[in-house]
């Protein structure tokens, strides 16, 4: 069973429909970022969906502020998507960590074999300059080959209503992350797309 992680939340109104359209997990950008997060908003979010969703903050830096952040929010994952080392995943805590890869060709697999503390990986696609949000697919064979490192893998990268069923058909992925294709501007979603993006998920999750 493909999950599905609704990135870019920034504010209440959103959060609370994505949960109640099927939405597993919440993502809050802690980067610079159109997406950008408040932290009292994000704390205030948590409070109302209570245990509804997973919760992960998203960030690309390596700093004390990452870990309270995590802490003062009560956020279920960090997503570290700066190549952040080893020792600072080790420091949050395996079960905390998801890390996030941008794919580009077979050899971003070898990058990402070097992250062993995670409990998940996330692939995003690789653009110059952009850490995440970029709105593109990359070769999903790619993913395909990244789960055979052994861990659960959320597929990212240009994910939408439209191909969010053959993503889930194709990849079997542990879930499915969208960002920019299920939004109205950045920062805000367009929940008609949400729900379609979730009952698309849900359809390719009970094929026959």
């Amino acid at each position: 069973m493909t999950l599905v992680k609704i990135c870019g939340i920034t504010n209440i109104e959103d959060a609370i429909e994505c949960v109640r359209a099927g939405a597993n997990m919440l993502g809050f950008v802690f980067a610079d970022s159109p997406r950008r997060a408040d932290i009292q908003t994000v704390k205030h979010i948590i409070r109302i969906i209570g245990g509804d969703a997973k919760t992960v903050g998203v960030f690309t830096e390596e700093s004390e502020d990452v870990i309270s952040v995590m802490n003062d929010c009560e956020l279920t994952y960090a997503q570290l998507h700066g190549g952040q080392s080893e020792e600072f995943a080790q420091t949050l805590g395996q079960h905390r960590v998801i890390r996030a890869v941008r794919i580009k060709n077979e050899w971003s697999l070898e990058n990402l074999a070097q992250f062993k503390c995670a409990s998940y990986y996330l692939l995003d696609t690789y653009k110059p300059g952009i850490p995440g949000g970029t709105g593109e697919t990359f070769d999903w064979t790619l993913a395909l080959r990244a789960k055979e490192l052994g861990k659960p893998v959320i597929l990212s990268g240009g994910l939408g209503p439209a191909n969010v069923a053959e993503a889930v058909d194709v990849v079997q992925p542990f879930a499915v992350d969208a960002a920019s294709g299920i939004e109205m501007e950045p920062g805000k979603k367009d929940i008609g797309k949400v729900k379609e993006f979730v009952a698309n998920v849900y359809k390719a999750n009970h094929r026959t």
